[in-house]
């Protein structure tokens, strides 16, 4: 690295915001992290020189443009999103598409070089081509996939020079949304587990930082990306792994669900004009990947568990 920056991370307490500090801090820069609290944890940020942790939310416009006149970041990270519940739309709309307002007028006023927004892959909705190119239509049909996307809207409206990542299923330490977590607390705790007929793409936290120090750079290319390894794998390839990994019989059954009506059968993100930008390319495998996932949780166990889907028995 060739230059420090002053970083100003929103939902900085969450999986991918304490992953970024981590790898961060080491490396020079000066972080300051705004977080609420609600899906992030108190406690897991490291307490560290050049490091600062404020409570509150993006959506509080004064407490915002406080701690950017007083920080004076040069990078801010969007990471901050509302997902906890499928139902709360209001909450949705409130963080996720005012919030992100309110952070691209804010990195305005202050003179920000850089705007990094962490957008989900559900953007596309029900894809028409896949791999999914990023030219593709955006189409969401749900509140956390509609509203992220109306933020980005706003985002890449700024004056800011900002990158928009849309994300595969990164996976990193204290992950807690989606199968990984899943099916390792049920199967260690002798749960039942289902499996949903679905395809997706992961991302281990590697590469993904790996990217994230591309793109702090002010003079690199802006836009919209697609961050991915470009391959897909079934749900049930991750439980199989988890049944291996736990010591389980790999005989054992699982019930193979329909996609719900929330959730889309197949989600593979083209990440070619990322490689052709950025000269990024994912290295780490699939199975590597959930090996040190589930070698994490063997260490630190899985808290809370969330998700952007309404449960199968969940009426709609």
């Amino acid at each position: 690295m060739t230059h420090s920056y002053r970083i100003l991370i929103t939902g900085g307490a969450g999986s991918l915001g304490t992953n970024l500090v981590e790898h961060l801090l080491p490396r020079g820069h000066q972080i300051l992290v705004l977080d609420n609290f609600v899906t992030g944890k108190r406690g897991v940020l490291p307490k560290l020189d050049g490091l600062t942790s404020v409570e509150g939310s993006v959506t509080d416009e004064s407490l915002l443009e406080t701690l950017l006149t007083e920080f004076s970041p040069e990078i801010l990270i969007h990471s901050a999103a509302s997902y906890k519940d499928p139902n709360d739309w209001l909450t949705d709309i409130d963080t996720n598409i005012r919030g992100a307002a309110i952070v691209s007028r804010a990195a305005e006023r202050h003179s920000v070089k850089r705007l990094i927004n962490f957008q989900t892959a559900l953007c596309y909705g029900m894809p028409e081509v896949v791999p999914i190119p990023v030219d593709h239509a955006c189409r969401p049909f749900t509140s956390y996939g509609i509203s992220k996307t109306a933020g980005e809207q706003f985002i890449l409206s700024s004056k800011v020079p900002s990158v928009s990542i849309r994300l595969a299923n990164v996976t990193a330490p204290r992950l807690a949304i989606g199968p990984i977590p899943t099916f390792y607390q049920r199967l260690s705790t002798g749960k039942s587990c289902f499996c949903s007929d679905t395809v997706r793409d992961f991302l281990d936290i590697d590469d993904f930082l790996a990217f994230v120090d591309l793109a702090l750079d002010p003079s690199g290319p802006s836009g919209v990306f697609n961050l991915s390894t470009g391959i897909g794998h079934s749900i049930k390839e991750i439980f199989d792994h988890a049944l291996r990994h736990l010591g389980l019989p790999p005989t054992t059954e699982v019930p193979i669900l329909p996609a719900q009506p929330d959730d889309v059968p197949c989600v593979i993100l083209d990440p070619s004009e990322t490689t052709k930008a950025f000269g990024w390319a994912a290295r780490v495998s699939f199975d590597t990947m959930l090996s040190k996932m589930f070698t994490w949780y063997d260490e630190h166990g899985v808290t809370d568990l969330y998700s952007h889907l309404s449960s199968p028995s969940t009426p709609r």
